[in-house]
């Protein structure tokens, strides 16, 4: 079975962050998505880390919703061990460090793939609009 990680704050719900799970699910047959840590996050929410999991995890795409470490993403691939980490259109990430860091946390090549934009959704628009 080819296992998917998926990551993010997901804190404002939107056809992009749809888009984003929609398409990593399609790249294997499990989904399992990692949600920030409020502790990790600079900007104000308007829900916390559990809220943001089980809205998450209630979307058909996802098989499970995590809260990651609260430490390093790392620890949370080790624990996952996926065959693929997909990147939002947005993630400031590098693919090619991703891979190597991966690799380095859990001893195996993983495949890192980007998720292209859907139209103009950013949660950070939606909370500049409001």
């Amino acid at each position: 079975m080819t296992t998917v990680m998926a990551q993010g704050v997901f804190d404002l719900l939107h056809p992009g962050h749809l888009h984003y799970l929609r398409e990593s699910k399609e790249l294997g047959e499990e989904l399992v998505v990692i949600i920030a840590r409020d502790s990790r996050i600079e900007k104000n929410l308007y829900f916390n880390e559990k809220e943001r999991r089980e809205m998450v995890e209630a979307l058909e795409m996802v098989d499970q919703a995590l809260l990651g470490s609260e430490e390093s993403i790392y620890d949370t691939v080790e624990k996952v061990r996926p065959d693929i980490i997909t990147l939002g259109y947005d993630q400031p990430h590098d693919k090619d460090e991703v891979a190597k860091m991966t690799k380095k946390a859990i001893n195996r090549k993983i495949k890192v793939e980007r998720i292209s934009q859907l139209e103009n959704y950013s949660s950070s628009n939606i909370r500049e609009s409001n």
